[in-house]
């Protein structure tokens, strides 16, 4: 019996070049286990501030390419870091657009969420109150094992922000093993 590859693809929260949660997104195509595959949507950037008269208007082509690549995925891997005590504004603000979509590309969607920082609880709070909007968009959100990276910048390369500690690729491989079940049950 042959297994079917899926398809997992990124959402990044945050902005930054070097950013610790960007190598984390970066690192996921190699740890990925045999028969998934990992790739990475646009930037969260590039979406303008909801806005109802701007939806009134038509989708912005970058929301409408999101929504288009996270419907054919078999599942999102939202990783992103905590901005004050929860999820940054530009990940929030995609995720409102794609909300609004008639297609509902989150809805029954197998969703899996990493944070990392370099405070001790590795981005949790970000991630609870992430979980709280998946219930509403009516995703499958991935409880077990949480990925939640304290400590970030000592297992990262400050210059580019590219994962380097090898206990946390470690962990990264067997969650994403995890989620991969997940996803195809």
């Amino acid at each position: 019996m042959t297994m079917k590859t899926l398809h997992f693809v990124t959402m990044l929260g945050s902005l930054r070049k070097a950013s610790v949660n960007g190598g984390v997104a970066r690192a996921l195509p190699a740890l990925a286990p045999e028969g998934v595959n990992i790739s990475a949507l646009g930037s969260v950037g590039d979406f303008p501030h909801y806005d109802a008269d701007l939806q009134a208007e038509g989708f912005p082509a970058a929301v409408e390419a999101m929504a288009a690549s996270i419907q054919a995925a078999n599942g999102v891997i939202i990783v992103s870091p905590e901005y004050n005590y929860s999820v940054p504004g530009a990940l929030k603000n995609a995720i409102d657009w794609l909300s609004r979509l008639p297609s509902a590309p989150f809805k029954q969607k197998s969703v899996l969420i990493m944070s990392a920082s370099p405070g001790a609880l590795g981005g949790a709070r970000m991630q609870y109150h992430l979980r709280q909007t998946f219930v509403f968009l009516d995703a499958h959100v991935f409880n077990t094992p949480e990925a939640m990276i304290g400590g970030a910048y000592g297992k990262s390369d400050n210059a580019t922000g590219d994962l380097t500690d090898e206990g946390t690729k470690d962990f990264l491989r067997k969650q994403l093993t995890a989620f991969a079940q997940f996803a195809t049950a």
